[in-house]
């Protein structure tokens, strides 16, 4: 008998490398309107007015033309930068190497995505500068409902619905609509009766433990949005209403001469995003 049998024992060391729980796709890029490449610090959104039709009451009467305004908006072009090292005497050290198995760059694909969510969330929400900068436009007080001490309610997604309706924002005009959720709204959701009650309802929502791909006219994207002073502002809009574009975007894996021969995954990229109309956003804040 040996009682000192343990010390032959081995380990089994992990031959992977996994990411941890973290969102890696993009969520919003199928929910814009994609510039495509841009070339240049910013592009522009240009905007017509509605016109009237005038009634004729004048037969062979003189012409009178109709006012249209133009108006044209900024969107400004920020750039990103991610660089992770490997010490080449670290390589042999190691089972797994995460510069050869993909796992450094994994990690910043799914940074750049996380990114490119919040420039297109903050976007929506924040303002934004005609090309001449004599006007900032800012989400009206109109498309924002307020969170009333309560969290997100059935009626505030009605609401949301209605004013996208009343505006001409919807399906009836070609419009493919959008709608955030994190997860205090998905709760909110599956503990609201009014929601979950009816058959369908239920096996919807309690048994997928989610909202369907698309409910009450929206495609419901889930994004965890930052809380602000105690309070989540989810966002309902239609695809047209925001612009993104991309300057450049490269991926690199290659030696540093100047860091002792270590490599370097690095990813950098140009990135931009505007809001085209107002009223084809709806802010719905919530507790």
């Amino acid at each position: 008998m040996s009682t000192t049998i343990p010390q032959a024992f081995v380990i089994k060391w992990d031959d992977a490398i996994r990411l941890a729980a973290q969102q890696t796709e993009s969520r919003f890029m199928k929910a814009v309107t994609n510039r495509g490449d841009i070339i240049g610090e910013s592009f522009t959104i240009n905007n017509l007015s509605a016109v009237d039709f005038a009634e004729n009451t004048v037969r062979h009467g003189d012409t009178e033309w109709s006012e249209i305004t133009h108006s044209t908006r900024l969107g400004v072009m920020r750039d990103f930068y991610t660089a992770l090292p490997l010490d080449r005497n670290d390589i042999p050290k190691m089972i797994v190497n995460p510069v050869t198995g993909g796992s450094y760059m994994q990690s910043i694909m799914a940074a750049k995505n996380r990114k490119i969510d919040q420039i297109i969330y903050n976007a929506l929400r924040g303002d934004i500068g005609s090309k001449d900068g004599a006007t900032t436009y800012s989400l009206p007080v109109g498309q924002k409902i307020a969170h009333g001490g309560t969290g997100f309610t059935k009626a505030k997604l009605i609401q949301a619905r209605g004013l996208l309706r009343k505006n001409e924002a919807d399906e009836e005009t070609g419009e493919e609509l959008f709608v955030t959720y994190n997860n205090e709204s998905l709760m909110d959701i599956l503990s609201d009766v009014t929601l979950t009650s009816a058959d369908f309802m239920a096996t919807q929502f309690l048994q997928e433990g989610k909202p369907g791909t698309k409910w009450m006219g929206f495609t419901w994207i889930p994004y965890e949005f930052p809380i602000i002073s105690a309070v989540y502002y989810a966002l309902a809009w239609a695809k047209s209403s925001i612009h993104f574009g991309t300057g450049y975007q490269e991926g690199k894996v290659s030696p540093r001469p100047d860091k002792k021969d270590a490599t370097q995954v690095s990813m950098g990229a140009s990135y931009g995003a505007g809001r085209q109309d107002e009223l084809k956003v709806v802010e719905v804040a919530f507790q």
